[in-house]
């Protein structure tokens, strides 16, 4: 069975065509262009604003056209994350898709379901000739997945609506009306190289098969970071191993991303003093997260070049051994993950930081972390925390791509439209929350602060990662769903 024999098949159908177009974040030429063809071919009036959002107009259905106007909401990109043992290039190949049970999957890749699914459910009811709504605008945003540039781009008066359903949260039967802002942080240094010593093997230190995640929706579950767990287990190696020397670490790819893999490499003279050193940490690690990254795997071996690789001295030359353990030391002491939960709603994380990246090589070495919060002082708490460790590393700080989060209205309309039609169609209330993560809401209302906005989905796991899947039967009940809602906007 293909995902377009899936029920219901005009939302299926086009996240199959979402699928075939390459769309990594700021690489959306071709799916921006998909959407306009489509648009085009379907006879909706569609254009590209200034920037780069697609925006489709729908009049309304005979009888509704007094309702208030409705923008459905999702973004065009998504996370390019792929298995390290899985070759896939994001700008050209398509995603590959299977049917596991209940879930669609990808094939080693992250499936895109962030946000495709709900960008396909727009084009469905847009395209759509026998679902009755008022007037819809269609807006499809850019690189929200790495800085929300698109709804930050977008300018007042271009949009007519007075309600926005956006269609990026990822649990069906919860209704989202707040979210967390967010910011960048970034520490970049130098450090002292050393001649590569002779008498010496090379080796590697690999973690591998982490579960990573969204690391805002996932950061609560308390995964581990590959890049908190190569740090530890090489602060062991450096202060036990008198003879080891750092020659690189690389992990990570995307800030929005728990590291799942993370890699480093080492010369050492005493081999069966370094080998019982990290197998001890790695023992105490892997016992650690035994319930949370039961595929986890920490491997200590001796360093193999790949193929066509060929050894360049200058690639050989260590970090003298204090700024090896400086650089180690800064980032094991890195904040990373939930920092504090909200005191006024239970369960849910009001700050949290995801230690993204992590890059030492050659001389230069930098950090990048996404810190998230619904309280904008804990957020410039949690920077200036980070600064002043960084800063006690001898390395420069920048805080990039601010944003503040969306505060829940308590008198919204829609959301007492849409409860109701919850409680009718399903015989049980909705949950009313907010998300520790970034829906694009929070800077939309800063160039419409007169819209009335909720946000809901189908049922996703560990979006951001090739782990990704979506939950085949809340498709259809959050499509059923939608439709109901659409039939009961209120009147202007």
């Amino acid at each position: 069975m293909n995902i377009t024999d899936l029920n219901p098949q005009a939302v299926w159908n086009n996240f199959h065509l979402l699928t075939l177009q390459p769309r990594p974040s700021k690489h959306e030429e071709k799916v921006r262009a998909f959407l306009l063809e489509w648009a085009a071919s379907k006879g909706i009036e569609a254009f590209a604003d200034e920037t780069g959002n697609v925006i489709m107009r729908v009049p309304a259905t005979p009888g509704y056209e007094n309702c208030k106007g409705v923008i459905l909401q999702g973004h065009m990109d998504m996370v390019p994350q792929a298995n390290s043992d899985v070759a896939h290039n994001f700008l050209t190949d398509p995603i590959r898709t299977r049917i596991e049970g209940d879930w669609v999957k990808a094939c080693g890749t992250t499936l895109g379901a962030d946000n495709g699914l709900g960008v396909a459910m727009a084009m469905a009811v847009a395209e759509s000739k026998d679902i009755p709504h008022g007037p819809i605008e269609v807006l499809v945003t850019y690189d929200e997945e790495t800085g929300m540039t698109g709804a930050q781009a977008l300018k007042p008066g271009v949009l007519k609506g007075d309600i926005l359903i956006n269609l990026d949260s990822e649990a069906e039967g919860e209704l989202y009306v707040g979210c967390a802002g967010g910011v960048d942080a970034s520490a970049e240094g130098s450090y002292l190289r050393c001649e590569a010593p002779r008498d010496v093997q090379c080796w590697s230190l690999d973690v591998k098969g982490c579960q990573g995640g969204h690391s805002g929706m996932d950061i609560i579950l308390c995964r581990a970071n590959a890049n908190k767990v190569c740090a530890r287990i090489l602060y062991k190696l450096l202060k036990g191993c008198a003879d080891a020397q750092l020659l690189d670490i690389e992990g990570g790819t995307l800030r929005n991303a728990i590291p799942r893999e993370c890699f480093a490499t080492v010369y050492i003279k005493d081999v069966p003093a370094a080998k019982a050193l990290v197998e001890k940490a790695a023992a105490e690690v892997l016992a650690e997260y035994a319930v949370t990254d039961p595929d986890m795997n920490i491997s200590f071996h001796p360093y193999e070049c790949a193929p066509g690789e060929v050894c360049d001295h200058e690639d050989c030359k260590p970090a003298v051994k204090a700024d090896a353990i400086r650089i180690v030391e800064a980032i094991l002491a890195c904040p990373d993950g939930v920092e504090r939960m909200s005191a006024s709603v239970p369960g849910l994380v009001e700050t949290s930081n995801n230690l993204a990246m992590v890059k030492v090589m050659r001389g230069g070495w930098f950090v990048k972390t996404l810190m998230r919060s619904s309280v904008d002082t804990a957020k410039q708490a949690l920077q200036d925390k980070f600064e002043a460790i960084f800063n006690l590393a001898g390395t420069a700080c920048t805080f990039t791509g601010g944003y503040s989060g969306w505060a829940p209205n308590p008198n919204s309309e829609i959301l007492a439209v849409m409860k109701k039609v919850y409680a009718d169609m399903f015989g049980t209330e909705p949950k009313v929350m907010a998300i520790h993560a970034g829906l694009e809401c929070g800077i939309l209302s800063g160039a419409y602060p007169n819209w009335d906005m909720v946000s809901c989905g189908p049922t996703l796991m560990s979006p951001h990662s090739p782990d990704e899947r979506a939950f085949i039967p809340s498709v259809a009940k959050v499509w059923d769903y939608l439709k109901e809602v659409l039939k009961a906007i209120p009147a202007k």
